[in-house]
């Protein structure tokens, strides 16, 4: 006689976690020149993704694409499925440190306001806790002290610092850095870059993290994109910082050594020498 206990109850299935960005045969030109093509991308939920190459390989053009600034000229960008959008909310943008002018009308807590309703038309009327969002922004930056201060006042480290909270205050679920740390001091940078990564894996934020020098954030990086000479290598920084990656990517002899813990790489052919950490 067959049983009829039905037993264990099958475990429900776990919905598969869309990327947060999507590129398939991802392509961009300038001029006669290829950045590159055939970019084939996904950036999950909560991943550090660094991307590295030489100057004018395309990499502050990719965030341009994503923000949808700069059309591919082949493939498709996604964000979260969808494809990209002018002014979306789902985007968080710190750009390249910009210094504003001593005269500047605009006090810190202002920048960082226009990151929670500065998407709003017309008249602006606060919304209810608009300035306990504001002040909360303020104390993860490490701001409060200056924040009735005229930003063109303040220090380059200091600015960033409100531009990297204006750029948390919407939740984004994909943060762009552009060189966020270009020009700042080692506190501030270490100050910077915690507070990416904290915003990468409490809130699951996906980072894309353009940069000439990966060693403040390596102990952050998932994954490096590495753009050269019109090619890509995607993969863990162990995978991609080493000779021969390096040296396939420029068609040229590149050597990457260890020394004191350190990852140097040397003889690129645009002459710039990259310093990163052992992982």
């Amino acid at each position: 006689m067959a049983s009829t206990n039905p037993g264990p109850a099958a475990p429900p299935k776990q919905a598969a976690v869309r990327p947060a960005v999507s590129l398939r045969g991802a392509g961009l030109s300038f001029g006669t020149r290829t950045l590159w093509q055939g970019l084939d991308v996904d950036i999950m939920p909560g991943e550090f993704l660094a991307v590295l190459g030489p100057n004018g390989s395309g990499k502050t053009s990719l965030l341009k694409v994503l923000l949808g600034l700069q059309a591919l000229d082949e493939g498709t960008a996604l964000l979260d499925g969808r494809p990209v959008a002018r002014g979306s909310r789902a985007l968080g943008y710190i750009p390249q440190q910009k210094s504003f002018p001593p005269e500047t009308p605009l006090r810190a807590r202002d920048l960082v306001g226009l990151g929670v309703d500065g998407h709003r038309w017309g008249v602006r009327w606060r919304t209810q806790g608009y300035t306990e969002r504001v002040d909360a922004l303020l104390e993860d930056v490490g701001a409060r002290s200056y924040a009735d201060t005229p930003v063109g006042l303040l220090s380059g480290g200091e600015q960033q610092r409100l531009r990297a909270a204006q750029a948390l205050a919407a939740d984004p679920a994909v943060l762009l850095c552009d060189e966020p740390l270009l020009s700042l001091d080692l506190h501030h940078q270490q100050a910077v870059s915690a507070l990416i990564n904290r915003q990468s894996h409490e809130r699951n934020s996906a980072v894309v993290f353009v940069t000439h020098e990966i060693n403040p954030v390596i102990d952050y990086v998932d994954r490096v994109l590495y753009l050269a000479d019109g090619r890509f290598r995607v993969g863990a920084p162990s995978e991609v910082m080493t000779s021969e990656v390096l040296s396939d990517l420029y068609r040229s002899p590149v050597e990457v050594l260890e020394s004191n813990g350190r990852i140097v790489v040397v003889g690129l052919p645009d002459a710039t020498t990259h310093h990163h950490e052992v992982v």
